[in-house]
């Protein structure tokens, strides 16, 4: 049989079906690598002279020379902020000191007896009956009745000595509340034979107090004397000029001519 080798058709028919190489694509760069280098295209850019980090860095240098006044306005806002941040930090560190300071009195108080007879001599007529009255309606409240006697001896002292040095209405107004809430409390625990007497000699030390903590205060209204009255002088004096009559044209061909 004669050999197939000579067979061009076979062996173009072969050939088809031979691998055809392929060009590579190039590698393409790592994405770290590209976000690294915009990174550092953007940090150029910024510190060129028209950049915005370089703008900020020359008002932080001017800002020394501008002052306050002329000084970039976001380093104005910077400084408003920063400032007003420490002072709220301050005054939140402050506060609670004050609260905590307070909170330790008051709650130290409460090994005072209230209720019985704890105190002695005329101040016992209008103590007492306070220390009763505070104790049983006191019962309820989520503190205890000698941390409200305090704050009782608190507002009354406060009221007696800032009305006596500042003369303020507000003051005064607690002042006349604190005794009437007193006298109202003497009058209310105090047993009936002597509650009369109870309730006059408190009004008569709330009475003898209170020329200290309303001093200065009087019904009268206050003169206060005439000041002369500013009256402002000024030289120029104006006086309306008509402007002169327009000239009239001559009348032509009048016969009441001059």
């Amino acid at each position: 049989m004669p050999s197939n080798d000579n067979n061009p058709g076979q062996n173009r028919q072969e050939l088809t079906y031979l691998p055809v190489p392929f060009p590579k694509a190039p590698p393409k760069p790592p994405r770290l690598a590209a976000l690294r280098e915009r990174v550092r295209e953007g940090w150029n850019r910024a510190w060129d002279v028209d950049g915005v980090l370089y703008t900020m860095w020359q008002d932080v240098l001017r800002a020394p020379e501008d002052g306050p006044r002329y000084m970039a306005p976001w380093i104005r806002a910077v400084l408003m902020v920063a400032g007003v941040s420490f002072v709220v930090l301050m005054a939140k560190a402050a506060g609670e000191v004050v609260l905590q300071a307070l909170h330790q009195i008051l709650t130290a108080v409460p090994k005072v007896q209230v209720g019985v007879d704890t105190s002695s001599g005329v101040a016992a007529v209008v103590d007492q009956p306070v220390r009763t009255y505070i104790a049983q309606h006191s019962a309820g409240l989520a503190v205890e009745g000698s941390t409200v006697y305090t704050l009782w001896l608190l507002t009354g002292i406060t009221g007696l000595v800032l009305g006596y040095l500042s003369r303020n209405n507000g003051v005064r107004a607690m002042w006349t509340a604190w005794g009437a809430a007193t006298v109202f409390m003497v009058w209310t625990t105090t047993p009936e034979p002597g509650r009369t007497v109870a309730a006059a000699l408190a009004v008569l030390a709330w009475t003898f107090l209170s020329a200290f903590a309303m001093r200065g205060l009087t019904l009268r209204r206050r003169v206060v004397a005439g000041r002369p009255a500013k009256v402002t002088v000024k030289p120029e004096i104006h006086v309306p000029v008509q402007p002169p009559a327009a000239e009239q044209p001559p009348h032509t061909g009048c016969p009441f001519r001059d």
